[in-house]
């Protein structure tokens, strides 16, 4: 098992990493058999999102099964009591929070893997039918690269552009980004090629996190310019009435987590909501929230 020391880590966890990763056959220790594994998941936060909404895309629900945790963890230290015993049968003497995402191991009762992007190409690998293939092998550079903007230049440089005092070059990196996304999807229905992939699981979420948490630190210019690519809020939209995305946002749980764990001050762009996302979820078809 590897476990990546806790000073490696962003301050955003302040835990240890598993990273361990399912193989073809048994030499991997971790090999790939329907039912041994378990996914406990938090979908108020973005990494329990996007895994969320990729398993329901590869409709792994009698292969992988799936425990739902509460979006706001109940232990005393930040973490999930649920997953205590986890934590400790997998790390000896664990000191810290027990943290989701966690993938386990049903046959030892240990975890595998805490690292999302991981876990996914993993399920999808090992386990998906073929039918929907979220990293399908042309596209690996390309979903690689969305990865990168998510993370750095929409959520960190979002982030960035909130704090106190703001920070022009942030928001000049999250507007740019916005407006490239916006023109690459101007007449395309999906960001890379021409079926869902795990490129549009990043980018959503990244998406419903700007517009549910980061917004409320930006002032109300900053959010009508943040709102202004409508392309590429159509694409939000649109994905929010599918079947694999809309039925697993929890609005109410991202907003309870965002107010116990965030410091920083609200700004008027908290009272400028840029997509109605429960309305558009709502249009999800015969479906409801697990």
């Amino acid at each position: 098992m590897s476990i990546t020391p806790f000073a490696a880590l962003p301050a955003a966890r302040s835990g240890p990493v598993f990273r361990g990763r399912i193989g073809r056959d048994a030499r991997s220790g971790h090999y790939a058999v329907p039912r041994r594994y378990r996914l406990h998941l938090a979908t108020a936060c973005p990494d329990g999102l996007r895994i969320a909404v990729g398993h329901s895309l590869l409709a792994l629900d009698d292969c992988c099964p799936v425990t739902f945790l509460p979006a706001v963890p109940d232990g005393p230290d930040g973490g999930h009591t649920a997953l205590r015993p986890l934590y400790e049968a997998s790390a000896h003497r664990y000191p810290g929070p027990a943290l989701a995402p966690v993938l386990s191991d049903d046959w030892s009762g240990r975890i595998v893997s805490t690292h999302s992007r991981d876990i996914l190409r993993d399920l999808d690998r090992h386990f998906g039918d073929g039918a929907v293939r979220l990293y399908p092998c042309s596209a690996e550079t390309a979903i690689e690269e969305a990865e990168r903007l998510c993370a750095e230049d929409i959520g960190r440089a979002a982030q960035d552009a909130g704090r106190e005092g703001g920070d022009p070059a942030a928001l000049e990196t999250l507007l740019a980004a916005l407006g490239e996304l916006d023109r690459r999807l101007t007449g395309a229905e999906f960001l890379v090629g021409q079926e869902l992939t795990a490129a549009d699981v990043e980018l959503w979420v990244a998406l419903v996190q700007l517009d549910t948490v980061h917004r409320n630190h930006l002032d109300a210019a900053a959010v009508h310019a943040v709102a202004g690519h409508p392309a590429l809020w159509a694409y939000a939209r649109r994905l929010a009435a599918h079947p694999a995305f809309g039925p697993h946002l929890d609005l109410d749980g991202i907003a309870r987590r965002h107010h116990g764990r965030c410091q920083g001050l609200e700004a008027a762009g908290a009272a400028v909501q840029i997509l109605d996302w429960a309305g558009h979820a709502a249009d999800v078809s015969g479906t409801s929230r697990r």
